[in-house]
């Protein structure tokens, strides 16, 4: 029952970070608004793949809820009824939420798989949720924290909303991006609690808080990275999405501090690394960090001295969430290191 509940918790786990990278291809290709409302788009659960579809049409049956593109505005259908020989402004009122009204094919399938593998993590969270009664009598934390998941998905579903409605607003995207990494937080919580009990030695005072010193400057600099992602957004909008040597022209200090940043993170993971084969403490996962930071690195200076290589924004981002969730996993096993703990 453990080993299931733990490689269920897994897949969810797994899940998230699909949809992290979805997120990370929707910014990359603009398609935040591929979808300009929600949950569904357009009016529909399953999106359109022509322009056609959502323009007005004499003899066509609309259901409720349904949208159309008029008069470079959004109408949304008042009731299930069919159109005549002329337009009947009666049956349809303004679409209120925002002012975008523009269909591009890519981007609308792009957001749309980015819900739905939203919704399949949603889905995998409230079966683990509820898998999670049985550890009631053993394990009560396992049970909180897999319901806490739920609640911090519901969450995010409702950031995900507030997003399209302001229309991609910085703050609320760095909100939705932080909320993604509490949801694995949660669930690295949940595989630690329930794997195997292993006795290990203890691991010494200052390698635990700089451990937890490391996984906060790494949430500073992903809420740093998205504020110069929105800069580069800008900057797309001004020069162009050709003049790739311009997006990073006059940045501002928010890049520098960012950059600066990432020298501390180094030295201070390089720091973690040594400490812990030189005390041959039992954290071996130290190795996956200071990979991740040496490719986050090299994904960064790509951006900026070979002007944004295909891939390289998105990955950019994934490194950056991966990293995040090796180092909390370590944290964990640092503050349990001395005892009966879980690990992997």
């Amino acid at each position: 029952m453990r080993l299931s509940f733990r490689k269920l918790a897994k897949t969810t786990l797994v899940f998230v970070y699909l949809v992290i990278i979805a997120g990370a291809v929707v910014r990359m290709t603009g398609s935040g608004m591929g979808c300009p409302d929600w949950p569904k788009c357009f009016g529909y659960y399953i999106p359109p793949t022509d322009v056609e579809t959502l323009q007005w049409q004499p003899d066509r049956t609309f259901k409720k809820g349904q949208v159309i593109i008029k008069d470079q505005g959004l109408v949304v259908a008042k009731s299930d009824f069919t159109t005549t020989t002329s337009y009947n402004s009666a049956n349809w009122e303004l679409y209120t939420k925002h002012d975008y009204a523009t269909f591009n094919v890519w981007h609308t399938w792009i957001e749309y798989i980015n819900r739905l593998l939203g919704a399949l993590a949603g889905l995998a969270t409230l079966l683990l949720a509820f898998y999670a009664f049985t550890f009631w009598k053993t394990n009560k934390k396992v049970l909180l924290f897999s319901w806490l998941t739920v609640f911090g998905m519901g969450f995010q579903a409702w950031l995900g909303a507030t997003v399209v409605y302001s229309v991609l607003e910085p703050v609320k995207i760095t909100l939705h991006m932080i909320m993604a990494l509490v949801i694995v937080a949660l669930l690295l919580y949940i595989i630690f609690s329930v794997g195997a009990t292993k006795t290990v030695g203890k691991v010494p005072k200052v390698v635990t808080y700089t451990l937890f010193g490391a996984l906060l400057l790494s949430l500073i600099q992903i809420v740093l990275g998205t504020q110069v992602r929105q800069f580069v957004d800008e900057q797309i909008d001004q020069v162009g999405e050709m003049a790739k040597d311009l997006w990073l022209q006059s940045p501002t200090v928010q890049f520098y501090v960012h950059r600066s940043l990432s020298i501390l993170v180094l030295l201070l993971n390089g720091y973690l690394w040594y400490s812990i084969r030189q005390g041959k403490l039992h954290l071996t996962k130290i190795n996956w960090v200071v990979a991740l930071i040496g490719l986050e690195i090299l994904t960064g200076m790509a951006m900026y001295y070979i002007d944004f290589p295909f891939g390289s924004q998105p990955a950019h981002l994934v490194l950056a969430s991966l990293l995040f969730g090796v180092q909390f996993y370590l944290v964990l096993e640092a503050l349990y290191m001395g005892r009966s703990v879980k690990t992997s």
